[in-house]
């Protein structure tokens, strides 16, 4: 598969990648809204930052309990029932005078939906594409994500402007409702992955053996530190720009669909796989002079330029498929994704924690220092790739 018209020509893919698209757009508008409602009430970076980051915390629980599902339920109808649930939660959260701890309350259960809607949407995506497409439809993902992103965080920005962030969170709701729609008419139905029920049991033995090899553990580490410690640079926007936070966004955005779009489309596989420890100090080192508080234009173009480096994600996923039998693709996928969302989450906790202390630039600044101190310890470490010896064990029952 060498081309994006192969991609859309591929049954089930268009269906998957529109209803994805949807939901992105609802979760960053519904986040920026959420986290603006918080600030105003709070005027707490800590509480602002963990509105729009705090249910990447509950993924820890999703991957420890519950991640067994992504490979033995339905995908059509798992995926259905995961996009309504959002629908519901999301217009909850828009009530006028709900208690900052009901608030919390709703984003765990968000986060805990959302550890199997990623295992339950990638292994499908690994299972509707051919062996050599997932990389070029994962980026395509990717890019739609950074796109989504830039118009989601634009509109929010204007919604906030012209109407109120519970009213944007209402209109947050009604795009997962569409995505349910859309999973549901364009989705064919399949069966599950893996034969046996879900269970906490089932879900640690999956654990146990994707984390049993060496260089399973490398990949994961490397997908959920440095890019995650840089998310919690992000949190910190609101903060830091209360008024442009929106235009941050977006900028990152921009910078991450530009850094997928050289990955996957234009850099051959074999100077790919050189460039995830570059990609991964680019990611980093832009946010270093923030905390000279340079002007807004400038930050923009730090932001722009250091989000390029979220690239290095999609060298990391082909390496971990490369290394993970067929029946855990689903599960490797949604570990990797409630790994990786899980640590934006700490790093959000953390980032908010330092700008209190400090301010909200020198948080920024710190993180992005440890990011690049991690990197580099991860890349000296790293051994050669081989192919998975753990070959698919049947299933007990459960």
């Amino acid at each position: 598969m060498r081309s994006y018209r192969d991609l859309f020509r591929t049954p089930e893919f268009t269906p998957l990648f529109l209803a994805a698209s949807a939901q992105t757009l609802a979760r960053t508008t519904s986040g920026l809204a959420l986290a603006t409602l918080v600030h105003r009430e709070t005027a707490s970076p800590l509480l602002t930052a963990l509105s729009m980051f705090g249910p990447s915390l509950a993924h820890v629980l999703g991957a420890t309990l519950f991640m067994s599902a992504a490979d033995r339920l339905p995908p059509r109808a798992t995926s259905v029932g995961t996009a309504l649930a959002f629908t519901a939660t999301t217009a909850l959260l828009a009530l006028p005078g709900l208690p900052l701890t009901a608030v919390f309350a709703v984003l765990l259960v968000q986060g805990l939906v959302a550890s199997v809607s990623g295992g339950v949407g990638w292994g499908l995506l690994n299972e509707i594409l051919p062996k050599d497409g997932y990389l070029l439809g994962r980026s395509v993902f990717n890019m739609m994500h950074g796109l989504t992103q830039v118009t989601g965080y634009a509109t929010g920005g204007i919604l906030l402007a012209l109407l109120s962030p519970r009213l944007s969170l209402l209109l947050a709701a009604a795009l997962y409702g569409t995505a349910a729609l859309v999973a549901r008419l364009g989705l064919t139905r399949r069966p599950p992955r893996a034969t046996g029920r879900p269970s906490v049991r089932a879900t640690r033995h999956a654990n146990a053996r994707l984390w049993s090899s060496p260089a399973r553990r490398h990949v994961y580490l490397g997908l959920w530190l440095p890019n995650g410690l840089i998310v919690g640079c992000e949190s910190l926007y609101v903060s830091h720009a209360p008024h442009s936070a929106g235009v941050l966004f977006a900028c990152a955005a921009a910078g991450m669909l530009a850094g997928d779009v050289a990955v996957g489309r234009l850099i051959p596989a074999d100077r790919r796989r050189r460039l995830t420890t570059p990609l991964l100090l680019l990611l980093a080192t832009p946010y270093l002079p923030l905390v000279l508080h340079p002007p807004l234009a400038v930050t923009a173009v730090l932001v722009t330029v250091a989000s390029v480096g979220f690239g290095a994600s999609l060298v990391q996923q082909e390496r971990l498929m490369a290394v993970t039998p067929p029946d855990l693709s689903g599960h490797a996928l949604g570990l990797h994704s409630s790994g990786m969302l899980t640590m934006q989450g700490v790093s959000a906790a953390l980032a908010g924690g330092l700008a209190q202390l400090t301010s909200p630039a020198a948080a920024m600044t710190t993180l992005a220092a440890a990011s690049i101190a991690v990197t580099l310890l991860l890349a000296s470490t790293r051994k050669p790739t081989t192919p998975p010896r753990d070959a698919p064990s049947p299933d007990r029952p459960h």
